[in-house]
């Protein structure tokens, strides 16, 4: 039996100095977890996207997983005897050219062990001028880590519970939380979006909608200000919303500041495996899914894979005039299948 325990999604200010950063995390998380297992002990520890690296300024802080970064989390979760999520924005897997470089998500255990680590399959835009996901180096990606759910959407079986992690721009895709769910999840890991996709409502809706999609809780920190090189003060891009969702969708965690700060809720997860059991009808959506005829859907590629398999790293502004025209013919192609329509003017 797994107890109820408490999460925490933590935001922290983001400096451009990796150290300096894991020291103000260090000392949020002391006094998050000090205020927050006022009633239940907190055994889930959650950074926003950045949180660790900041803002990318000049030459980026390109590291590896395991690495430094990880070792000193590793410290804190094994003094809290706690699990710590993160995410690093500039790293090198193993079996794919160095000067490709990946957003990925990790996990560190009470033990201080990296348990988990994950790339992002989906990118914003302006991202793809400096990050790559597996589908950029498909067959290389195949050929190091299969191609089943565990090499896309990897889970890790935990004392607190069965644990994925998706990040950002992957919100937006479905198919991402419901890998995740597909292989086992129960809790996701979600962080930080951007304006205006915050104070719109979409942040909101976008993390609800894939817990009850679901039936899986939801983790959904964001970014802190940004403390830029040569600006007088913090500017906040991020719209300082977190947000700890249950597997009905039900917000049962939110706190609004662009500061240091934490949000809090407790996770039951013998109630959500009680609900998935006997559950027969609306709310648990994964025990009836016909996917014969949800396969159908994707079977016409549209984003071309293995763009960047071969050959040296394109310069970043080559890299985001290419990602225009690859979007710019997707769309085209979208409108010949009449899967889009064309404005009139």
């Amino acid at each position: 039996m797994i107890p109820q325990y408490n999460a925490i999604g933590l935001q922290t200010l983001q400096h451009s100095d990796v150290q300096k950063n894991l020291e103000q995390i260090s000392i949020a998380i002391d006094l998050a977890c000090t205020i927050g297992s006022q009633e239940l002990p907190v055994k889930l520890i959650c950074l926003a996207e950045s949180a660790i690296q900041g803002f990318p300024v000049g030459e980026p802080p390109v590291t590896e997983i395991p690495g430094k970064e990880t070792e000193f989390l590793g410290e804190k979760a094994k003094a809290l005897n706690a699990y710590i999520i993160g995410q690093l924005l500039f790293v090198k897997i193993p079996g794919i050219p160095e000067d490709r470089v990946f957003n990925c998500l990790f996990i560190v255990d009470p033990k201080g062990e990296v348990i988990y680590r994950r790339a992002k399959c989906q990118l914003e835009r302006i991202e793809a001028q400096w990050s790559t996901v597996p589908h950029d180096v498909w067959d290389l990606w195949i050929e190091s880590y299969g191609n089943g759910l565990d090499a896309f959407y990897p889970v890790v079986d935990t004392e607190i519970g069965q644990i994925g992690c998706a990040v950002c721009m992957e919100r937006g895709y479905p198919e991402i939380a419901r890998g995740l769910a597909m292989n086992g999840a129960e809790i996701i890991y979600m962080p930080t979006y951007h304006e205006p996709f915050v104070g719109n409502g979409m942040y909101e809706v976008q993390a609800r909608a894939r817990a009850m999609d679901n039936t899986c809780y939801v983790i959904s920190p964001t970014s802190g200000s940004y403390l830029l090189p040569g600006m007088e003060g913090p500017f906040d891009i991020c719209g300082g919303q977190n947000l700890i969702v249950d597997y009905k969708g039900n917000v049962i965690g939110r706190h609004e500041t662009s500061d240091y700060s934490f949000v809090c809720a407790t996770i039951d997860i013998e109630a959500l495996r009680h609900y998935r059991q006997e559950n027969l009808g609306i709310g648990n959506f994964l025990k009836d899914l016909r996917t014969e005829q949800y396969r159908i859907i994707y079977e016409e590629p549209i984003y071309p894979k293995n763009l960047r398999k071969e050959g040296k790293m394109p310069s970043a502004d080559e890299l985001f005039e290419k990602e225009n025209q690859i979007l710019r013919e997707n769309i085209k192609r979208l409108q010949e299948k009449k899967t889009y329509m064309p404005p009139s003017r």
